[in-house]
């Protein structure tokens, strides 16, 4: 064993004092290459042994930085290595990195021939005139640098002012490629598309509030006329109207009363607890509702305004509508006095949408009940004023007319219908003692002509039935508005 280990020993030894035969691997990088570096150097007579022990080690050290540079590439997930993949693995490897190579443009490699088979590459530098650079105008001063604080969201909506980019602003940053050393022509080079990804991010609430809202929703939705029902709504109701720990579950609560009406405007049980439902977000003191004012009022007008609510057309049935006009018309008036201020074009988009459909011929009966009364909750008794009365006169003549010598079904909503007029004309005047009042004997012959030629012979009959002088002068006074 000696004997051979002894042999072993001596072989590299005599192959070490051999010269290059043709069988020797062919080395990848050029001898040459490292004469001239160490020509440069000072060294001047190095032989072909040196020279190529030095080749072989500059090909070692630089297979070891590609591979931890593939490591990087890869690790990165991209099949294109890039400098920052080479400068990592020079620092890996304790060498010092080379700066000055990184750039955000595509490198152009020009290539020179030193002789026969020995070309070299080198990076073209870009040709500046200085003529153009020097007669170039000088570029703007830059503002002295201050600090400021804005809002960059209140509850989830961006305020419009000035530090905030504009939508159309944000959707061009949004185009625009990521992350350090990103060019935005680069995309454009390699034939893609600069897509919009927006990641999908969800609303996560914890599991106590969903079930809390799971319950809600199948208390609100069973129809079951069992009292145990009955009670558990009703604690649902006062829950929602009380707790400060669900203003989380406002999206929620506006989505699920959206969607729950639209779909079944047959159903007024459902639409009528919907409307209960508002009514105790709205009255809850610690929900922040404001945001949701506009949304959570589309469900509310469609069912103060819906042309077709439930499905039977009986007289408890029709009662019931009533009602369900009614609450709604009550809940429009909560929003519009409450979240005005905050929504500065809410209450007067609220009341040209009751108006428009009071003034709509083709309505029916039951819409320009719930129109007027909704008219008279958002404007209050200065719309009656200048909306309402001066169009009354129109409004029997085209309307009310047709609705009185209509069936006999018809008779309980043309009832309806003038006592919500009369009733939302009663609001102008402030209310007072009846014995303070002149009666009907108290109204002169020409105040009644006056009254009956400004509001028509219906409307004008039934306000001269009340005996309030007041509200007739008050009445008469709107024919200003005219």
């Amino acid at each position: 064993m000696a004997s051979t280990s002894n042999a072993r020993s001596v072989v590299p030894q005599d192959a070490a004092n051999k010269a290059p035969t043709s069988n020797d691997p062919r080395l990848l990088w050029n001898p040459e290459n490292v004469k001239d570096v160490a020509e440069s150097v000072g060294i001047g007579n190095l032989g072909d042994e040196a020279l190529r022990t030095l080749s072989q080690d500059v090909e070692y050290r630089i297979g070891q930085v590609i591979v931890e540079a593939l490591r990087f590439m890869r690790a990165a997930k991209r099949t294109t290595m890039t400098v920052q993949d080479i400068l990592l693995a020079l620092k890996v490897l304790d060498v010092e990195p080379l700066y000055g190579y990184d750039s955000t443009r595509p490198l152009r490699y020009g290539e020179a021939s030193l002789g026969p088979g020995q070309p070299l590459f080198y990076i073209e530098d870009e040709e500046v005139d200085f003529e153009k650079l020097i007669n170039a105008p000088l570029p703007k001063v830059p503002r002295d640098m201050s600090f400021t604080g804005h809002w960059l969201a209140i509850e989830g909506v961006q305020p419009t002012i000035p530090q905030n980019p504009s939508t159309g602003e944000a959707r061009n940053q949004e185009l625009l490629p990521k992350g350090p050393g990103a060019h935005p022509a680069l995309p454009a080079l390699a034939g893609n598309q600069a897509a919009n990804f927006r990641p999908a991010v969800k609303h996560i609430i914890s599991t106590e509030l969903t079930l809390y809202f799971e319950k809600v929703q199948s208390a609100l939705l069973d129809d079951n006329p069992d009292p145990e029902v009955d009670r558990l709504r009703d604690a649902a109701l006062e829950s929602i109207s009380s707790d400060p720990g669900i203003h989380q579950l406002i999206p929620y609560f506006v989505n699920f009363i959206s969607n729950e009406v639209t779909h079944h405007l047959d159903d007024l049980f459902v639409l009528r607890h919907m409307m209960s439902l508002t009514n105790a977000l709205i009255q809850n003191p610690e929900m922040f509702l404001d945001p949701y004012a506009t949304p959570l009022s589309a469900p509310v007008l469609t069912c103060l305004m819906g042309r077709k609510l439930g499905t039977e057309s009986g007289t408890d049935e029709l009662k019931q509508q009533y009602q369900l006009r009614e609450l709604a018309a009550s809940l429009i008036g909560k929003i519009a006095k409450k979240y005005s201020r905050t929504n500065k074009m809410l209450r007067p988009k609220l009341t040209r949408s009751c108006l428009k459909h009071f003034l709509d011929a083709n309505m029916t009966p039951a819409v320009w009940y719930g129109a007027i009364l909704g008219l008279s909750a958002t404007g209050g008794p200065e719309a009656v004023k200048v909306l309402v009365l001066p169009n009354l006169k129109g409004f029997e003549q085209l309307i009310l007319q047709k609705v009185k010598n209509d069936t006999e079904s018809s008779r309980i909503e043309y009832e309806a219908l003038v006592g919500a007029i009369v009733k939302v004309i009663r609001e102008v005047a402030p209310s007072q003692d009846m014995s303070m009042t002149n009666g009907v004997n108290g109204v002169n012959e020409h105040e009644s002509t006056q009254l009956k030629e400004f509001l028509g012979e219906i409307i004008g009959e039934r306000i001269l039935r009340l005996g309030d002088h007041r509200l007739i002068e008050v009445v008469l006074q709107a024919r200003a508005f005219m």
